[in-house]
């Protein structure tokens, strides 16, 4: 029987955590400001490591491109640190990517919303139509 998670998921969430720490307490870069972690994908070699992430006050990938750049500077240094911690004979190549997902999400959230709200009203205009035919002795 096959395992529930294999190596590179295990090896993805181990890195997502120490990431999500290293992230906040070793760096100092007040560009950077405060980072979620929000996936990390390793390579079926685990020589890289894709790191997707999102920043606090920060929207869309315009204004993300100064701390995504700061991180992808320090991903060395991060490496280091990942490595002297774990117990790998490789530590993937670290890559930050600016994760739009919770943007989309956000996006098509409030067109839902204006669909529920445009669905409600035209029902009650529909509702006072019929109502008003009920009312109305030419139509009965």
């Amino acid at each position: 029987m096959a395992r529930e998670f294999g190596r590179a998921q295990r090896i993805a969430d181990y890195l997502k955590r120490e990431l999500a720490l290293l992230i906040q307490k070793e760096l100092g870069d007040p560009r950077i400001g405060m980072v979620g972690v929000n996936a990390v994908e390793v390579s079926r070699d685990f020589s890289y490591a894709k790191v997707y992430v999102t920043f606090l006050g920060r929207e869309g990938k315009e204004q993300a491109a100064e701390p995504l750049a700061a991180l992808n500077r320090a991903a060395g240094f991060l490496r280091t640190q990942v490595a002297s911690g774990a117990k790998m004979r490789v530590t993937p190549k670290l890559r930050f990517y600016f994760d739009s997902s919770i943007e989309r999400g956000s996006h098509i959230s409030s067109l839902i919303t204006e669909a529920v709200e445009a669905d409600k009203k035209f029902h009650q205009a529909d509702e006072r139509e019929d109502s008003n035919d009920l009312n109305d002795p030419v139509k009965r």
